[in-house]
């Protein structure tokens, strides 16, 4: 399911849109959009989820964002949050962040590389 059906299913209100789990499950599966993690370096490369690109919060530009859809990652869902107001803020609306982060994906048996 592309993120942009995903999108449609939410429905409006004041807090930041999420994917959730079953459904990042099959972003990760089907490589639907991009997963960007906002981790830094050496976070990531203690081990990311799948295909994520790392573009850690402390220097992120929402402006280098890769096209299209996008879903953002962190430790626990405070940065990816951060990062996507910034995108939001940027003009972007193609974008959710994974709440439970990589530490939650990792707990619910996610694969890391």
């Amino acid at each position: 399911m592309a993120l942009g059906s995903l999108l449609s299913k939410l429905a409006g209100g004041g807090a930041a849109p999420t994917i959730e789990h079953e459904d990042f499950c099959r972003v990760v599966a089907d490589k639907s959009c991009a997963i960007v993690d906002v981790r830094e370096p050496h976070e990531y490369g203690a081990g990311h989820v799948p295909g994520a690109k790392n573009m850690p919060l402390s220097s992120f530009d929402p402006t280098k964002l890769p096209k299209g859809d996008v879903v953002l990652i962190c430790q626990a869902g405070g940065r990816s949050a951060k990062a996507l107001a910034q995108a939001q803020g940027a003009g972007r609306k193609d974008l959710r962040h994974y709440a439970p982060g990589t530490g939650g994906w990792r707990a619910s048996g996610g694969a890391v590389e």
